[in-house]
């Protein structure tokens, strides 16, 4: 079977707007984009890349502007958002707009680093059926932890991706730089975006984003964790929308 390509774009029924490109997170598939596919895709030219390929933030972004037009709208969410940084530096011109959702601009802290060596031996062992379980209490907010649909899209998220691709999504984040430096450097119009009971990049980290991108503007979306796409849908559905047409 064929790979994957880094992009794939799909043209909506009516007359093609500004193109739009999504990537998704750690461990996440173009499913953690459904809600949005489906509410946004109408009318313009929208894909969700592949993040799977390589274990470098820089051959990642690289694969996805070869496959990407000449000018688009982009939107990352968590370590989408870390490729999305990556595609600025390699290529601001390309980027119209950009949406930064439940992701952060800095590197990973020392603890945040061992976590993921951890659970990269835990996959090289055999033991990727765990990763879910691991991941699910720090993804979704705690009032969505009994919810079996998002509980159930998250463990098929990851069985799709499996632990090769888990391991070099992971080895890509551990490296990537810090991109507080660049901030100040990112002139297209700018979403940030974060549920208010994000556990592993929480509104304080949103906001740093928003001080540092001038004239962008945060939403913080109520009732919803890391995976506000799917926790809060038609919240972040309407956010969007409004990026996009601003």
């Amino acid at each position: 079977m064929a790979p994957p390509r880094p992009v794939d774009w799909c043209r909506g029924s009516q007359a093609v707007t500004l193109p739009l490109l999504m990537i998704p997170g750690l461990n996440c598939t173009a499913a953690l984009w459904g809600p949005q596919l489906c509410t946004l895709g109408a009318g313009r030219m929208v894909a969700v890349a592949d993040h799977t390929a390589h274990d470098a933030m820089a051959d990642l972004a690289a694969a996805i502007l070869a496959d990407a037009p000449a000018r688009f709208a982009l939107a990352g969410l968590s370590m989408g958002g870390y490729l999305a940084f990556e595609i600025l530096r390699q290529a601001p011109e390309r980027v119209d707009r950009l949406a930064l959702l439940d992701t952060q601009a800095r590197a990973d802290s020392p603890e945040a680093q061992e976590l993921r060596r951890q659970q990269i031996a835990i996959a090289e062992r055999g033991g990727f059926a765990r990763i879910p379980d691991l991941q699910i209490p720090k993804l979704l907010a705690a009032r969505h932890h009994g919810d079996d649909a998002l509980t159930g899209t998250v463990r098929a998220m990851a069985s799709a991706t499996g632990a090769d691709a888990f391991v070099r999504q992971q080895t890509a984040i551990l490296n990537r730089v810090d991109s507080r430096p660049g901030l100040a450097a990112i002139r297209c119009p700018t979403l940030v975006l974060v549920g208010a009971e994000d556990a592993i990049t929480p509104p304080d980290l949103a906001r740093e984003m928003r001080d540092g991108i001038a004239g962008s503007r945060l939403v913080v979306v109520e009732e919803a964790g890391h995976l506000s796409t799917l926790e809060r849908p038609d919240a972040v559905s309407a956010a969007l929308r409004d990026w996009l047409l601003a």
